[in-house]
């Protein structure tokens, strides 16, 4: 039996990922967040942990779970120690992905990849990859907001991100994330009969 349509979903950081999710969820799609997954790993009881703790030290495991706090500085400041996490981490974030894929019993999914031109460990599993865009200024007021990062780090981490051009310029969908939750929605909307469409006509 051949896979749902895969639709990835990227953008970024503070561009509204999770908002658009949120929508495409409501219209019964399978929406799969690896940054979820990531989280679930790497929370309390993860199954990351152990093989975190043994090879950074058990200084970033706190109250049970990761220290995000911490890693992110290391990470940010190591580029050895990225690739270190990103090798425990991407390999069972792809497995759960896949899982989730397999019990899909929607037409399409909805696979949501922040870094995904960055990593390229999803290529294989997008037949459209959708945009969710705004300007960089909203960028950073939506994080300073949600996250209490000073203006400082979240250009940081914006700059560790492939362009805004790029992303445009690589998408199949784009969808404007202005703040208007009822014109997101619509445009969210039109995408989804968009990809219904698609299926039928394959």
């Amino acid at each position: 039996m051949a896979r749902p349509l895969g639709v990835v979903l990227t953008g970024g950081i503070g561009s509204g990922k999770s908002t658009v999710a949120g929508i495409f969820s409501k219209f019964g799609a399978c929406v799969i967040d690896t940054d979820e997954i990531s989280h679930s790993l790497t929370g309390k009881g993860g199954a990351a942990l152990s093989r975190i703790a043994e090879d950074f030290g058990t200084e970033y495991i706190h109250d049970g779970s990761l220290d995000r706090t911490r890693m992110r500085e290391l990470v940010f400041s190591d580029q050895k120690s990225k690739q270190r996490l990103e090798s425990i981490l991407h390999p069972m974030i792809r497995a759960e992905v896949v899982k989730r894929i397999e019990k899909c019993a929607f037409p399409y999914y909805l696979l949501v990849v922040p870094l995904f031109f960055e990593a390229g460990h999803y290529f294989d599993l997008a037949d459209r990859v959708l945009v969710v865009d705004c300007v960089e200024k909203k960028q950073i007021e939506r994080v300073a907001a949600r996250s209490g990062l000073n203006e400082k780090m979240i250009r940081a981490i914006m700059n560790n991100q492939v362009s805004r051009s790029y992303r445009l310029d690589h998408a199949d969908d784009i969808l404007e994330n202005g703040g208007e939750m009822g014109e997101l929605e619509k445009a969210a909307y039109r995408l989804h009969c968009k990809y219904l469409d698609l299926i039928n006509r394959s």
